[in-house]
């Protein structure tokens, strides 16, 4: 079957998929993670074979690190799964009721977006979590993973195929493309795709990005800061900025610079060290950082880099609006976190920094989908578009207005026989 033959299965299923049932939904969920526990010893040899080819062949620490799928792997997708079921469905939701004169009321009313295409590299984990999502939102996807997890990811879609259609979802909305020609097919059908969303590295994105008229739903990068103000408990900074690097390196949501107010310099940067030291972690700090503790400058382009390694910057500056100015002006938007007491300070900062998320006190490793309740994630959005941050249900879905009137015709009100009442409803849409 074509790339474009694919697409309008896609298409014509997840018509069928939007008026799925919630209960057959989360039937279909519950059978897929029964699968992939029954399954679990075949998707783990297919990833071990998957694995000794990606380091056969040299693959980066950080992307070997994202291609394992282990059954530590397979119990976090799993309880991805169960707490999508305990989820809300996100479709006929009515979002606002309007009654525009007596008899004509109009509804504006959650629906699926349709038809999903998700690219992305090395996480085998992504693919269960970007097509439960889609199930429980009632989207048909297209998936393709990158070459070095062919044989998990196949293992994988074959599995949640199967478990789905036996409960009842229609076959074919799930359906896994093979090759990048076929990427760049599909790039080229906005007749059938609704959205795609991207992840993987800056330079993928983008590609992507500037090679599609389908609208593209994800973020170019994951430059996330820790600023520790003058005001912060000092342990609690130390605790929040190395959970923020090393709880998990390899991720869009690990901080990639440490800012640091002056005014507390001289007593944290010392401790911080010697707690990165003990993680292995490098250290390139500017000119004030340097005149404090032994470390390798940072260039110009250290502020800007996305590590994905046991690598961080640090720069001293002068307060929050500082700190706030470096974060605009060198992050990607993403995630970035204030260390203080000070709570004006914290609200300050929470304003005035441009990202999808700003923290106080906590680790930017909070920004996640499974983390914030909403059921794993399909991806972080950066963009200011419908959805921001990690998006879960209720960025897979979109809405649709919904009159039913009484045989009124506009006529009558263009001719001033009729007025609006425009009178808002606390009621629901039983259509």
């Amino acid at each position: 079957m074509s790339i474009v033959e694919t697409a309008q299965k896609a298409k014509a299923v997840s018509i069928l998929l939007a008026a799925a049932e919630t209960d057959v939904k989360n039937a279909a969920l519950a059978r897929i993670a029964k699968s992939m526990q029954q399954y679990s010893a075949m998707i783990i040899a297919a990833n071990k074979e998957d694995l000794a080819a990606a380091e056969k062949n040299k693959l980066s620490a950080p992307l070997l690190k994202r291609l394992k799928f282990d059954e530590g792997k397979i119990k976090e997708v799993c309880d991805g799964i169960e707490s999508l079921i305990k989820l809300d469905d996100p479709v006929g939701k009515t979002l606002a009721a309007t009654e525009l004169d007596k008899g004509l009321e109009l509804y504006k009313v959650s629906c699926p977006i349709g038809v999903i295409g998700i690219i992305f590299e090395s996480r085998p984990d992504a693919l269960v979590q970007i097509s439960t999502l889609c199930l429980k939102s009632g989207n048909a996807c297209l998936l393709k993973g990158g070459s070095e997890a062919a044989r998990t990811n196949q293992m994988l879609a074959e599995v949640i195929a199967h478990a789905s259609e036996d409960a009842g979802i229609p076959k074919g909305w799930i359906q896994l493309l093979e090759t990048r020609q076929d990427v760049a097919e599909m790039l080229k059908l906005n007749e059938y795709i609704d959205l795609v969303i991207p992840r993987g590295s800056n330079e993928f994105v983008r590609y992507i990005m500037n090679n599609t008229d389908i609208p593209v739903l994800g973020h170019a990068k994951g430059l996330c800061h820790v600023y520790v103000d003058g005001d912060a408990d000092l342990d609690m900074a130390v605790k929040i900025t190395i959970d923020s690097k090393c709880q998990y390196v390899a991720v869009c949501n690990a901080s990639e610079t440490l800012l640091v107010d002056k005014k507390i310099a001289g007593k944290f940067l010392p401790v911080i060290k010697q707690a990165f030291d003990e993680k292995n972690v490098e250290l390139r700090g500017c000119p004030e950082t340097l005149a404090i503790i032994k470390i390798k400058p940072a260039t110009e382009e250290d502020w800007s880099t996305e590590y994905l390694d046991k690598i961080i910057s640090i720069k001293v500056v002068n307060g929050v609006d500082e700190a706030i100015e470096h974060i605009n002006r060198y992050g990607s938007h993403h995630t970035d976190s204030i260390v203080t007491a000070n709570k004006a300070n914290a609200a300050k900062f929470m304003d005035l920094v441009d990202s999808a998320d700003v923290f106080w006190n906590c680790s930017t490793r909070f920004s996640d989908g499974f983390r914030y309740g909403l059921g794993a994630e399909v991806g972080i959005s950066t963009s200011k578009i419908h959805a921001r941050g990690p998006v879960g249900l209720e960025g897979l879905v979109i809405y649709k207005w919904k009159l039913i009137g009484t045989g009124q015709i506009v006529a009558d009100y263009a001719e001033g026989k009729k007025k609006f009442s425009h009178k808002k409803l606390n009621k629901k849409c039983e259509l």
